[in-house]
């Protein structure tokens, strides 16, 4: 019961991302007036998947005279900060 409790939580927040990537990607297309396929599989429903194969296989970029450390903590220091400036809803 505890599992489905959670997947009930969870399923519609997962859909609403997808939609919410999909409507975003449409308005920015007819913003710069893109020209090519606008959806990829059938109705668009892969582009979220597309979209995340993509981030995980980006080349991460590390500037020769930076500082590995900084590059892990600063994103870990920055979430909460990002995470409690929202108004409670």
């Amino acid at each position: 019961m505890f599992i489905i409790n959670i997947l009930m939580s969870i399923i519609p927040i997962l859909l609403a991302i997808a939609h919410l990537t999909l409507t975003e990607r449409k308005i920015l297309r007819y913003m710069q007036l893109g020209k090519g396929p606008n959806i990829v599989g059938p109705y668009g429903l892969l582009q979220p998947t597309a979209d995340a194969v993509k981030l995980f296989i980006k080349e991460r970029l590390l500037p020769a005279a930076s500082s590995i450390s900084i590059l892990i903590i600063a994103p870990i220091l920055a979430t909460p900060n990002r995470t409690t400036s929202y108004p409670r809803l």
